[in-house]
């Protein structure tokens, strides 16, 4: 499509979709069946215990006694009575649909009974189940003999998995009219969640241990989409979301006793505006022979280039030397820079008259969006610099001595300090340092026991495993993705038990295996986005050791990959049918569906679980790479330029503000040339990207930028985090530092835990061991 037709997209990012969407993201259409199978299951036992009455007519005292005589058929020993009372009280959590009229009761009856069910203790017997099904060895090896695996060698662990994802979705989500009751109930489950009393490890790494067990081939069968689904929203349910991070961050700089942030970054990113994407080269060539029939050559790049100065209100960063580059190479790469559509040109600017007014005039936004930052090594470099030309030594971290500098060098020192900033990292790397040097004399660090921290601490020795389990299952699901014959199946929870055998069939089974690959992209991508600014927030070094692990696991040439599509079909596919979708099938009879009915999908303009996915994986990307040399190069070796700059395609803010972050790292690698090519994209990054003063990422002269030194910074970040971890989390108990008793008296005199049949063998022990060897006085006298 070209960049004209696409039109701005109105998309507000945050925590998750909408409450329903969610909820039918977690069926597959194949399950359909099985709603009405869990409806039966539970009125064929309510109807034998409750005679003539429905669900909704009984009062509290007698829907708990329900509930309660439910959860003592789990007990059973049976497999199938078993899976008949978890179907009914799977019915239940799903909203008692056969007796509801439209889909507002069925979503209000299921976040009822969600909250009946948690707080009789359903959650506790099915997380119980859920590890006699995990370690069901039968049920393993009959997935593994199978040539194909189907629903139903799933059938046990999908009613589980449901049921415990409409519990954690119904109390996670709040709602203004929830009473005290449910309030107390939410943050008790969270609790529950976070840190655990009866087993040692939280609910997240078990779902966790599932995915690396699914991924090694030991457990094919397991759904995995229901497992990715539950895990993301545990995380999201226990952690916290995007704006409870945001006033957590706020909250830590306050303790750390650091300035409040300039602005909240959630807020600047909504009030955002998309901004026209570049032109590309099919479009540059048509445009060219238009101009060429037309007989003249304007020097409209030159006006392009204006227009865009002038919308950033004359960019002071903009110096003399590129104008003159520009206007050097105007007749020859005047189709190269790409010129503005007349209709873009209109979007932007638009009362335009022909003889252009005073700039003075025109009334643009004031201001650039962001606070500029500078980093203390910042204003280092530029004193390093500033002593080395006019002093001929430097002074090494000093930045307050500024002797034998001229004026304007103490002004820029001024400017540099007043927007100094700096972040928790900072801090706590500086702390890490401290410990290290001096571990005696600091003594312990204080550790506050998080939902983060103990996440972290239970994730620890394992999570290479996970990072590599998460990404494995991302490629399988990519849409860019070729199917191989070693690649793991992900389809086992979506593939009916008998293939379809008309094109209908066909055509619906298509539209669910791309919609169940979407739901997988869409959960890993916000876990993975979750774990990473949660584990930042936390500590630098837990959120530097993911990131190490995503990296060596491939993850940037993984998503520059799964970027490498046409971006804009991926973003507006319609992988989806309305009319099976949940709630809205449990209420309403079903349409004849057909072809046309299929092909034609929704009438939305965007499928927001799809963008939201490309924003997801923007954001991961950016954060592997920021600051790390070695990281932006691959970008540079994967040739992730023209695939990042067709992603600018999309007209929505947020996620053109991560490409064009991706492309400004990287440009200072990119060549003259390149950056010649790309004045349009080049002024979208100063307009929409914070400035960094003293960055010269345009022009490549850049200190860091030293190649020989790419290695070497992967190897000090990874020794500083293995003396991290090790410093907190390998606690030795015979430490070198442990204090020794050398007290003959008080050592004799301390009680040993000797084992109970220790007595019975004593005086043999003794013979054996003192009175049978002989003493050798001259050895013993010789060591004294």
């Amino acid at each position: 499509q070209g960049s004209v037709d696409c039109p701005n997209l109105e998309f507000e990012y945050r925590d998750a979709d909408g409450h329903g969407a969610e909820l039918a993201e977690l069926y597959s259409y194949t399950e359909e069946p099985e709603l009405s199978t869990n409806r039966r299951c539970f009125e064929e036992d309510f109807h034998t215990q409750v005679q003539g009455r429905r669900w909704l007519e009984l009062d509290g005292a007698q829907q708990k006694a329900y509930v309660m005589r439910l959860l003592d058929g789990l007990e059973v020993v049976n497999r199938d009575k078993r899976l008949k009372v978890a179907r009914a009280i799977l019915y239940l959590a799903q909203g008692v649909f056969g007796d509801c009229d439209n889909e507002s009761d069925v979503l209000h009856w299921s976040r009822h009974n969600s909250f009946l069910l948690y707080q009789l203790g359903t959650f506790t017997a099915f997380l119980e189940l859920l590890n006699l099904e995990i370690d069901n060895s039968q049920a393993c090896s009959s997935a593994l003999r199978k040539p194909a695996i189907s629903l139903a060698d799933s059938t046990e662990l999908r009613v589980l998995l449901s049921v415990m994802y409409l519990m954690v979705e119904n109390i996670r989500v709040e709602q203004e009219m929830d009473s005290p009751e449910w309030k107390t109930c939410r943050e008790t489950f969270r609790m529950e969640l976070s840190f655990p009393v009866h087993t040692e490890e939280p609910f997240a790494l078990l779902l966790f241990t599932m995915v690396t067990k699914f991924c090694s081939g030991h457990a094919p069968h397991f759904p995995m989409k229901k497992v990715l689904l539950l895990l993301w929203k545990v995380l999201l349910f226990t952690l916290g979301g995007f704006e409870a991070l945001q006033a957590m961050k706020v909250r830590k700089r306050e303790e750390l006793g650091l300035p409040p942030l300039p602005e909240d970054s959630i807020q600047v990113m909504r009030s955002m505006r998309a901004a026209s994407p570049p032109t590309y080269s099919i479009e540059l060539m048509e445009q060219q022979q238009q101009q060429q029939k037309r007989g003249h050559r304007s020097r409209r790049p030159l006006v392009k280039q204006d227009s865009l100065d002038i919308y950033n209100e004359r960019d002071p960063f903009k110096n003399d030397e590129a104008a003159i580059d520009e206007e050097e190479n105007d007749d020859v790469d005047s189709g190269i820079e790409g010129e503005l559509d007349l209709m873009e040109r209109d979007a932007i600017i638009p009362t335009m008259p022909a003889q252009r007014p005073p700039i003075e005039r025109v009334s643009f936004p004031k201001g650039l969006p962001w606070a500029p930052k500078v980093r203390q090594k910042d204003i280092e470099h530029f004193l390093e610099a500033s002593r080395n030309k006019f002093i001929g030594f430097t002074l090494g971290r000093d930045t307050e001595t500024l002797i034998g500098l001229p004026r304007p060098i103490h002004e820029s020192v001024k400017t540099l300090k007043q927007h100094k900033y700096i972040s928790i990292s900072d801090i706590q790397i500086k702390n890490e340092e401290e410990l290290e040097k001096c571990p005696m004399s600091l003594g312990e660090e204080e550790v506050q026991e998080t939902p983060c921290e103990i996440l972290y601490r239970a994730m620890l020795y394992n999570l290479p495993q996970y990072m590599i389990a998460l990404l494995k299952i991302l490629l399988a699901a990519a849409p860019t993705s070729k199917a191989k014959t070693d690649s793991i199946n992900i389809l086992a929870d979506v593939l009916p038990e008998e293939m379809p055998i008309t094109v209908l069939q066909s055509m619906k089974l298509g539209i669910d295996v791309n919609r169940h690959k979407e739901i997988i992209v869409k959960s890993i991508s916000a876990l993975l986005l979750l774990l990473l600014k949660h584990f930042k927030l936390n500590h630098i070094y837990q959120f530097e050791y993911v990131s190490q692990h995503l990296v060596f696991a491939n993850c940037i040439p993984l998503i520059l990959k799964f970027f490498n599509q046409n971006i804009m079909s991926y973003i507006t596919a319609k992988n989806s049918i309305s009319v099976l979708d949940y709630p809205h099938c449990t209420v309403y009879d079903l349409p004849e569906l057909t072809a046309e009915s299929l092909e034609a999908g929704d009438n939305n303009q965007f499928c927001w679980r799809n963008l939201f996915s490309c924003i997801n994986l923007l954001r991961i990307l950016n954060k592997l790479t920021k600051w790390k040399h070695s990281r932006t190069m691959m970008l540079v070796v994967f040739k992730s330029a023209p695939i990042l700059k067709r992603a600018l395609k999309v007209k929505q803010a947020m996620m053109q503000l991560y490409v064009l972050k991706l492309l400004k790292i990287q440009t200072k690698y990119l060549g003259r040339q390149w950056r010649k090519s790309n004045m349009k994209t080049m002024s979208a990054i100063y307009q929409k990207v914070r400035h960094r003063m003293n960055d010269d990422w345009a022009y490549g002269n850049d200190i860091d930028a030293r190649p020989w030194d790419f290695q070497a910074e992967e190897c000090t970040l990874r020794a500083n985090i293995e003396a991290f971890n090790s410093r907190r989390y390998d606690k030795p108990q015979d430490s070198e530092f442990a204090p020794v008793d050398n007290c003959l008296q008080s050592v004799l005199g301390q009680r040993l835990e000797l084992p109970e049949d220790f007595h019975y063998s004593y005086e043999l022990w003794l013979e054996r061991e003192v009175f049978s060897q002989p003493i050798r006085w001259e050895e013993l006298l010789h060591y004294q």
